[in-house]
């Protein structure tokens, strides 16, 4: 008789993935980067239990977004005082925190719960070519269309 297979901490096994975000479209990566996280790419994928990889994004400055974008949508966030709403442009978002841009987005994409939380902690974004994760020898992972 088979039993369904349960993943748990003790026979998890990760890798580290580098993807280059120059030339993406943002919700793209994001959604396939989720994906990744959440461990969806494996066939020991468990929805209670992290199963996921660690993911390196590099180039976050060189993403691209379809249509007026950059121009109209916006960021907004608020300090919970009176008069405390900030907003900020795609392309604001894009120059100054490319790295915020795209972890939002995954954010987005991962449950809301504990569980997300300790997934988007796997994620390392940065906003040009360098990163100081290679004794973790990352595989670069090409994303899908």
């Amino acid at each position: 008789m088979r039993t369904t297979f349960m993943a748990n901490a003790n026979n998890i096994e990760r890798k580290w993935y580098v993807i280059d975000a120059e030339g993406k479209t943002l919700g793209r990566l994001a959604s396939e980067v989720a994906s990744i996280l959440r461990g969806k790419n494996k066939p020991t994928f468990t929805p209670h239990v992290d199963t996921g990889d660690y993911v390196i994004i590099l180039n976050a400055a060189k993403i691209q977004l379809t249509g007026k974008k950059l121009t109209d949508k916006l960021y907004i966030r608020h300090s919970l005082h009176p008069g405390g709403l900030k907003t900020r442009t795609a392309l604001e978002m894009r120059t100054n925190y490319p790295e915020k841009m795209i972890e939002g987005a995954v954010r987005g994409m991962l449950p809301k719960n504990s569980l997300g939380r300790q997934m988007i902690k796997k994620l390392h974004v940065y906003a040009g070519s360098e990163h100081p994760h290679q004794a973790q020898q990352p595989e670069v992972y090409e994303l899908r269309g």
